[in-house]
């Protein structure tokens, strides 16, 4: 390529640089109307609410007073519920308040995803990175029962403690965006984040050493018991959903739930063996309390679990 190319691609290149540079200036103008959009919306959608409560306040009040329902009453009681359903379709769609604990972690970061498409993506994106890191857990979990090794322990643990702590930020997103996670299982992701960092400065002394194996076994065990797990909810989650007996951001869980009875055959047995099994680590956990060389550590385990 000689200078006179040079100098046309150049003069080829400029224009494309000014189709997007128009380009750019109608996107950056269409984010700005949005904003607005948005900020117009959330103020409707809060003064269609308050007027609500209005009406429904006006109509228990004439029903304490004895009025009689007659069809005008039923009929505009029937709307008002078909405008409620309206309004939190509405509100779907629109950015969200993140909860406190998303603040202190992201401050006020908007984390809300307009799009279905990047909803359904980053709650696929949470149940893979779960499927992953149970993986690479079970991996460090065997390789811990057959090498002594302290480092290799610690990052075992250390990875434990970051998969939790990010488990929590990520489900708190997708609670953000309509994710019917419950409270309890995020609290169940609290409490084992805590655990898991607590492990983490555990010193390496003799109840150290005799809980170390039983510890990797239950990793080892758990690890495998959440594949088996994901791979069926997620072919039964997808069916409900199919059907529409389940939502779309409804995720995989460890435990059992009166929806997983359908089609269920082998997976109970494994379930009821980890429960099990966290029996045995409790009472390991209360024995190792009374041993001479027992820190702190053993006790607040044994009083969480």
């Amino acid at each position: 390529m000689d200078i006179e190319e040079c100098c046309k691609e150049w003069e080829d290149l400029a224009a494309d640089y000014k189709r997007l540079e128009t380009v750019n200036k109608e996107y950056t103008a269409k984010l700005e109307e949005v904003g607005e959009l948005q900020a117009t919306c959330m103020k409707e959608l809060d003064h269609q609410k308050y007027r609500l409560s209005i009406i429904t306040g006006a109509l228990k009040r004439l029903e304490k007073q004895g009025a009689a329902k007659d069809e005008r009453v039923l009929g505009l009681e029937k709307e008002i519920m078909k405008r409620k359903a309206m309004l939190h379709e509405i509100k779907a769609t629109l950015p969200k308040q993140n909860s406190l604990y998303l603040r202190i972690i992201l401050g006020n970061v908007n984390v809300s995803i307009l799009n279905k498409n990047d909803k359904f993506k980053y709650k696929d994106e949470y149940e893979k990175f779960k499927l992953i890191l149970s993986a690479i857990a079970f991996v460090l979990a065997v390789a811990n029962l057959y090498i002594d090794f302290r480092p290799l322990q610690l990052i075992l643990i250390f990875l434990l403690v970051w998969y939790y702590c990010t488990l929590t930020i990520r489900e708190s997103i997708l609670k953000v965006n309509g994710s019917r996670i419950k409270g309890w299982w995020r609290l169940h992701h609290f409490i084992s984040t805590v655990v898991a960092g607590i492990l983490l400065i555990w010193p390496q002394n003799q109840p150290w050493e005799e809980f170390r194996h039983t510890f990797m076994w239950f990793i080892a065990y758990i690890s495998v018991v959440q594949y088996m797990q994901f791979r069926y909810q997620s072919g039964v989650l997808y069916r409900l959903k199919a059907l529409g007996a389940r939502h779309n951001m409804d995720i995989t869980i460890e435990g059992f739930h009166s929806w997983m009875w359908r089609g269920l055959s082998y997976l109970l047995p494994f379930l009821f063996g980890g429960y099990t099994f966290q029996l045995y680590i409790a009472f390991r956990l209360y024995l190792l309390s009374h041993h001479p060389e027992a820190t702190w550590q053993i006790i607040l385990l044994r009083s969480i679990n």
